[in-house]
């Protein structure tokens, strides 16, 4: 692997100088170039089918299709995305986000961990593999499907796939865009909690009025939106949805002793959860629990009546909540959203008129067994890699594993090699080099696996 180290890396930062910020309209033309390079690097590096598609109403999304030696050998898509997060508070990087500044063994820019460092270690581990075999092709078929979108939602994602279905035709996906648990404690990911958001909005009056006038005399928005929000979770931390918890999976016993297992340390945990002083949560489950295998519901802002500075004596016409709810299998974001519209009529004082407001369609949950064959040919890899053994994970965030699990209807297995604490979306994103290559080694022995694995 140390042969391909130097072209890696310069590789790497050439793609992170690009800003395929895709959330943003004024970077369009920075997500094709993007694409476009990642094609330019896929055909210099031999592959025989590499298409950029754009259509589909989606960013520029990139293809490409490496037939195994074997043409009855399985047939694998790697996914991953290369669009990135904005900058925002671009004051507060130490190095230029898009310049992919190397400072020892970190490479810092924007992309660095989310998601391309992760692609282009994959792209490595088909050298690797290559080069390990002697041979031109590989001991699989390998595709690769990086969209230009994830960042957004994945909005076109499942037309994408609708489209190119015959493309994308595979027998398992392997999934880029996850962690290892800490640097010391390599883990193998085998789910995503899902979610679902939405606003909660009550209206009373047409405008507000002097609270000397109406107070105590009308209800207030605002008061039915804080005692709203205090219904929402009871004393143990569980979440007063009407059927929340009747669709939840529980870990096993072997996933709950793998996460007891993993080193934890509160005061770090606090210090990377934006300082918080305390843990909280559902009783009756560790911290890693809560994140990984829980349900929950977050009050994400709430706005209502005055605001600015001084004091304005009112009773506000309207007050409103943001929430969010992370899922996990097998919860649905349609149930979540009817459950919800429920709680708010129940909780909906007379002469309040209720709104709920969805923020999106929701993202279903995703997790794979762990006895599962491919999932436990990315653990044999990754141990083989790191020289030790690793350990079952989940992640709390979201992504389209569910999707891509359902309209190519084969399993989705996860293998990425960053860490919690590259700042993925914030200020001095920054991914481990090594920790990469170790990557790449795993994938490059899983892809001589899976052929006996998933026959």
């Amino acid at each position: 692997m140390a042969r391909f180290a130097d072209d890696f890396v310069a590789d790497l930062r050439e793609w992170l100088a690009i800003p395929s910020i895709g959330v943003d309209p004024a970077h369009r033309d920075d997500v094709a170039a993007s694409a476009e390079w990642l094609a330019a690097a896929l055909r210099r590096d031999g592959w025989p089918d590499v298409r950029v598609w754009s259509d589909s109403g989606a960013l520029p999304a990139v293809y490409a299709c490496l037939p195994a030696a074997d043409p009855d050998a399985p047939t694998v898509l790697v996914y991953g995305h290369h669009d990135v997060q904005p900058v925002d508070p671009v004051e507060q990087w130490q190095h230029p986000p898009f310049e992919g500044t190397l400072v020892g063994e970190e490479l810092f820019g924007r992309g660095a961990s989310d998601d391309k460092g992760q692609v282009a270690m994959h792209l490595l581990g088909v050298k690797a593999h290559l080069a390990a075999m002697g041979a031109d092709r590989p001991s699989v078929t390998i595709k690769l499907f990086v969209e230009g979108e994830e960042e957004s939602g994945s909005p076109n994602l499942a037309r994408l796939l609708d489209d190119h279905r015959a493309d994308l035709a595979c027998d398992l996906v392997v999934f880029t865009d996850t962690p290892l648990y800490a640097r010391d404690a390599p883990t193998v990911c085998t789910g995503q909690r899902g979610n679902y958001a939405a606003e909660v909005v009550f209206t009373g009056g047409s405008a507000d009025v002097h609270s000397g006038r109406a107070g105590g005399s009308v209800p207030n928005p605002a008061t039915a939106i804080a005692r709203l929000v205090a219904a929402l979770h009871d004393d143990e931390g569980r979440v007063r949805l009407p059927g929340f918890y009747a669709d939840v999976v529980e870990p096993t016993e072997a996933e709950r002793a793998d996460y007891a297992a993993l080193p934890f340390d509160e005061d770090v945990w606090l210090a990377n959860s934006g300082g918080a002083r305390a843990l909280s949560g559902e009783a009756g489950w560790t911290t890693l629990e809560r994140v990984w295998v829980r349900p929950t519901a977050e009050v994400n802002g709430i706005t209502g009546g005055y605001t600015g500075p001084g004091l304005k004596t009112i009773v506000p016409a309207r007050a409103a909540v943001k929430l969010s709810f992370r899922l996990v299998p097998d919860q649905e974001p349609e149930r979540i959203a009817e459950a919800l519209r429920e709680f708010v009529a129940a909780n909906t004082p007379p002469g309040l008129h209720a709104e709920v407001i969805p923020r999106g369609n929701g993202t279903p949950p995703y997790a794979m067994p762990v006895d599962h064959p491919a999932v436990r040919a990315v653990k044999e890899s990754l141990e083989a890699a790191f020289d030790q053994p690793v350990r079952f994970s989940r992640t709390g965030g979201s992504g389209p594993a569910a999707v891509l699990r359902r309209d190519l209807g084969v399993p989705v297995v996860y293998l990425g090699a960053t860490l919690p604490d590259d700042r993925i979306h914030a200020p001095n994103e920054r991914v481990v080099v090594p920790l990469l290559l170790r990557g790449a080694e795993a994938a490059a022995r899983l892809w001589r696996l899976l052929p006996e694995r998933l026959s």
